[in-house]
Parts: C-alpha cells; structure tokens; sequence
C-alpha cells in the first residue's frame, strides 16, 4: 500500500492508498497513525464507480468525518498527477468535489454550495444561522457570543473578533465544539476581518483541535462574512500555515479554495 503524507496550508494528512487494499482502522488504530505520522487527519483512497476516487477521512481523535477541504487540495493534485487529467472528481461522504490545477502551482477545489438551513448545520433547534444563541463566559458579559453558522459538508461557527491572537482558542473551542446546540459537535472558526478582501483566521477542528490551517473552516468564514456584508463574495484567508483564496461564487452559489499543496513524503507498506 502506498502512503503519502501531505499538508495544504501546514493542515498535515496521512493518505493510505486503499484502491487494491482493504484500510478500515479502528478508532484506536487511527488515533496510532495520526500520532505516528504527526498527521491532523488520516485518509483512505477508495475506488468509486463514477468518481475518479473516493476519499474517507477520519480526524485525529479516531472519529471519522464527511469533509475536509485541505486534504481535497491534497487528494486532489495526486490524482491530477496520477491521471493527467485537466481535472478530477472527488466523492465523499457529503458532495462530490471538483479539482484542477491553478496558476504557481496551486490546487482548486469546487467544494460544492454552502448549506444554510438551521436542519443542515446541524443545530438542536430552529434558529436564525446568521447568529446563533452561544455565549461563553458571563450571561451579561459573554467573551464569545452570536456566531454565524454554516454547512460546508461539516459544522461551522464563525465568530468575528476584534483580534483573532487576544483569544486563548484551546481553552475557548472546545467549550464551543461541544455546545448542546450542534449535536453532532462543530469547528469553532475566529475569523478577524481586516478589509474587504482578507480575513485572518484560526479554527480550532472538531475531532482534531487548534490546526495550522482548515479549508472548509476558510470557506466557512468568507460565506459567513460576505452574508454580513463584511466583506465582498472573494477574499484571501490568511492561516497559521498559509493562505488560502476563497471565492463564493454568485453565478452558481458553489465555493472555490485555491491553496498550496506539499508532499513530504512517499512511502510504502
């Protein structure tokens, strides 16, 4: 079995090529891996009837997930390479994905239209998604408060803040991550926008914690922030391991992630 271990924006995966051999990890098995190979998020390449391939992506914790947007990137450019092909499509567990190569280097990814209905988050009960009732801290004088929620294949709250490095995330995400009001967990995104077309974020993931990078977390916050006029429809995402361009487009409501993809290494077992 071929393994690759990759980053997109310093988010770090450990790929396992599953197309001729069987991978089902258990969590503990998972959890090994990801420790071992000093990965975020471990993911398996299966074949798909219609698809150039199938990705299935566990987080470091052992569980397993239905989206990630780096390891896309990732996925995405081995496949390019492999095949030749202009661009390549990618299922998962919530939408097929669309990659292709940009310019410098860079890997697209089509990551499909932001899901905005209180029942597609999930969230435990109806609620307005463009600020939902989370605070953290005190009632009357919360230190987090009101964030934007979206689906982009996974969970994600959006909180815009002031200064994205005057919040103690590792402390903070976790009480978010698990709030009674997203039963199946959520990324906690603290996005700081700094002009119309950039936005400095951090995020910490569901599953994995405080990472260098998040691409569904970056395409998270751009929706969020352009559905409040913060900024317009495309914006570069400023990461602790990079940027990433994001671009939610009008004509047909999908969001396109443009970013760096690395190999660190091939290997075999």
């Amino acid at each position: 079995m071929k393994i690759w271990k990759m980053n997109g924006a310093g988010n770090a995966f450990a790929i396992f090529d599953a197309r001729s051999v069987p991978f089902s990890p258990t969590e503990d098995q998972v959890r090994q891996l990801a420790e071992e190979m000093k990965a975020d998020q471990v993911i398996a390449l299966e074949r798909d009837a219609a698809r150039d391939v199938f990705m299935r992506i566990w987080n470091k914790d052992g569980g397993e997930v239905s989206a990630c947007g780096n390891a896309s990137r990732c996925v995405g450019r081995l496949l390019l390479d492999e095949t030749g092909k202009d661009r390549i499509t990618i299922q998962t567990e919530a939408d097929m994905l669309r990659a292709f190569r940009a310019e410098d280097g860079l890997i697209t990814v089509d990551m499909g239209s932001p899901l905005m209905g209180w029942e597609d988050i999930p969230l435990a009960e109806k609620m307005d998604v463009r600020g939902v009732d989370v605070k953290i801290g005190p009632m009357d004088n919360p230190i987090l408060s009101r964030p934007a929620v979206v689906s982009m294949g996974n969970p994600h709250a959006v909180f815009f803040v002031s200064d994205v490095d005057a919040y103690d995330i590792p402390a903070l995400g976790p009480l978010v991550e698990w709030h009674p009001l997203f039963p199946e967990g959520t990324n906690v995104g603290f996005a700081q926008v700094i002009d119309r077309q950039t936005i400095r974020l951090r995020v910490w993931e569901r599953g994995a914690g405080l990472t260098k990078a998040c691409g569904t977390g970056a395409c998270a916050a751009l929706v969020c922030a352009a559905r409040a006029k913060l900024t317009e429809r495309t914006a570069k995402l400023i990461l602790d391991g990079g940027e990433l361009l994001i671009e939610w487009r009008e004509s047909d409501d999908r969001v396109y992630m443009t970013g760096p993809v690395e190999l660190e290494f091939e290997t075999e077992i």
